[in-house]
């Protein structure tokens, strides 16, 4: 039997800060958003850990000091980093941040168009840190199919951008990882515009998902969120009712 659909809380993403007043920075920031969405019923949690200026970071004292703070916060939940390669656009560099972390993370995005993709993947297996193979486009699908340890990723994540009509994109996607039967569950979401019809899609498919103020600042009827937990309270209900 597949596992049941996840709901995972972006907390942050690469917004610059203050640009939601509950967008969360600093590890006592993350942890208070994090509890309240972990509260609100998101069972995983996503975040980009910051430097003391508010810029994203994979330092291992910044990685540290957000995971702890989080996992104080929601002990048991599992919580999960970006690798995305404009927070440090080096291959080697992310290589040995990874490798340099005193305390790791449950899991980590890969975006797969990226050029650290699959050796940063190969080092987290071997660090046993989960691996998001993060999908964007049918070319990074069909990238990801040719990697030999694709059954090895935790989960896929089929993201599309901040666009109207991504909804055949998402078609693409999931009907190409379909049809090799590649292992890992997938996570489908978008961000923007693409938020909400993307996370009613997964609904009516029985795919995981997720939601929170790095994907949007908007409930699904546009108006302003007030917090990561908002948007759980709102996404629960549209997977409770998915038609």
């Amino acid at each position: 039997m597949p596992p049941a659909p996840l709901l995972q809380a972006c907390l942050n993403g690469n917004r610059p800060a203050g640009s939601h007043p509950a967008l969360p920075v600093s590890p006592d920031e993350l942890a208070r958003e994090a509890r309240r969405s972990v509260a609100a019923g998101a069972g995983a949690l996503h975040l980009h850990p910051r430097d003391h200026r508010g810029r994203e970071t994979l330092d291992a004292a910044a990685v540290a000091a957000a995971l702890n703070a989080v996992r104080a916060a929601c002990p048991g939940v599992p919580v999960g980093l970006s690798s995305g390669f404009w927070i440090l656009p080096d291959v080697a560099g992310q290589l040995a941040a990874a490798r340099a972390w005193t305390v790791r993370p449950d899991f980590v995005s890969v975006n797969w168009h990226e050029s650290h993709a699959v050796p940063l993947a190969g080092t987290l297996l071997e660090l046993g840190i989960g691996v998001e193979a993060g999908i964007w486009t049918v070319e990074a699908a069909r990238a990801f199919l040719r990697w030999p340890r694709r059954d090895e990723a935790l989960r896929v994540l089929v993201e599309l951008p901040d666009r109207e009509d991504t909804l055949p994109d998402a078609a693409r996607i999931l009907t190409l990882l379909d049809g090799t039967r590649v292992r890992p569950p997938r996570l489908l979401h978008g961000e923007g515009r693409s938020a909400w019809p993307l996370l009613h899609e997964a609904a009516r498919l029985g795919l995981s998902t997720r939601t929170g103020l790095e994907d949007t600042l908007a409930r699904p009827d546009g108006t302003p969120a007030l917090d990561n937990a908002d948007l759980v309270r709102a996404a629960r209900a549209v997977l409770a009712s998915p038609g």
